[in-house]
């Protein structure tokens, strides 16, 4: 008889399993279940992305219509990161302040706006500065200050040496986790379901929580993954590197006509001590060659020139 009410509850076990996959990145069907809560309530700006596309991400059923209408509007599901970068140059002492005013002007703009990343400042000499700071905020409040940007940089007296902006698109990416996301939670409703019916034994029922713990643990994780994936759309980055904008004469740059005056004795030193090297290198071969001449002078050039102006014997 017990026999008879394990069945049942084994190949339910057996097929969800089978449907659910043990690193929930099979290939599911995407149920017809409502989209996950909002992420982040507080984006009022969506990234470049319309305003039907994001309320589809964010669960909003007046601003989204489902993928299965006829009236959805094609391309209605996109989602773009976008990522910006600025270098500026400035006058001697004004990237300091200049970081400081961009940073200031993140904060005060409140967490839900604009994070502030990291912020480095390095020091090289007393006349060259340099440094860089990384923001993530949304696309309107960037806008707004990359223009505010351009305006303080021009009444500095600096220069914006690069600008760049790149955009990655997501869609597919957030669309695949959030179908696992859905089909995990399909499957984490049936082992409920198992689970508070009680058929089995007591090994059967222990199964059936190990199968819900690991399904419960993927979708946690699955969850973080979207919610990276909409915040990266939600809130674009910015990297701004700053310079010091170097003067013509500068006590910390080099000068090449004092460097060649102050160092004039060494090189001369340094010339003499090579030729002395040399002559040291070369005496012994000299006086090798001198050896040579003096034997071919002394000894065997006479004889040579004596046979030769000896006279022949005359004939009769």
């Amino acid at each position: 008889m017990r026999l008879r009410h394990m069945a049942p509850a084994l190949a339910a076990i057996g097929l969800l399993a089978a449907c659910g996959g043990s690193d929930g990145g099979g290939n599911y069907d995407r149920p017809t279940a409502s989209p996950p809560p909002p992420v982040m309530e507080e984006a009022a700006d969506y990234g470049g992305v319309s305003k039907r596309a994001a309320g589809q991400a964010y669960g909003d059923p007046q601003s989204a219509p489902a993928p299965d209408r006829p009236d959805a509007e094609p391309g209605a599901e996109q989602y773009i990161a976008y990522s910006h970068s600025l270098g500026l140059r400035l006058p001697k002492g004004g990237v300091d302040t200049m970081m400081q005013a961009h940073v200031k002007a993140c904060q005060d703009a409140g967490t839900n706006t604009c994070i502030v990343i990291n912020s480095n400042i390095y020091n090289s000499n007393e006349d060259y500065v340099s440094g860089n700071v990384s923001l993530r905020a949304k696309p309107d409040w960037i806008e707004a200050f990359l223009g505010a940007v351009d305006e303080a940089t021009e009444e500095a007296g600096g220069e914006i040496t690069s600008r760049s902006t790149r955009a990655e698109d997501l869609t597919r990416e957030i669309i695949d986790t959030d179908s696992r996301l859905d089909a995990q939670r399909t499957l984490q409703g049936r082992l409920e379901g198992l689970l508070e019916r009680r058929d089995g034994t007591l090994g059967d029922l222990l199964q059936i929580e190990r199968e819900l713990a690991r399904v419960t643990g993927d979708i946690e994780s699955i969850e973080a993954q979207l919610k990276a994936l909409r915040l990266r759309v939600s809130m674009s980055s910015l990297d701004i590197s700053y310079e010091t904008k170097m003067p013509a004469f500068s006590g910390s740059r080099s000068n090449p006509l004092g460097e060649a005056l102050g160092d004039f004795f060494y090189n001369l030193s340094a010339a003499i001590g090579a030729v002395i090297t040399a002559f040291a290198v070369g005496l012994p071969w000299l006086l090798l060659i001198g050896l040579f001449l003096w034997i071919w002078l002394k000894l065997i050039w006479p004889r040579v020139r004596r046979r030769k102006q000896k006279p022949e014997p005359k004939q009769s």
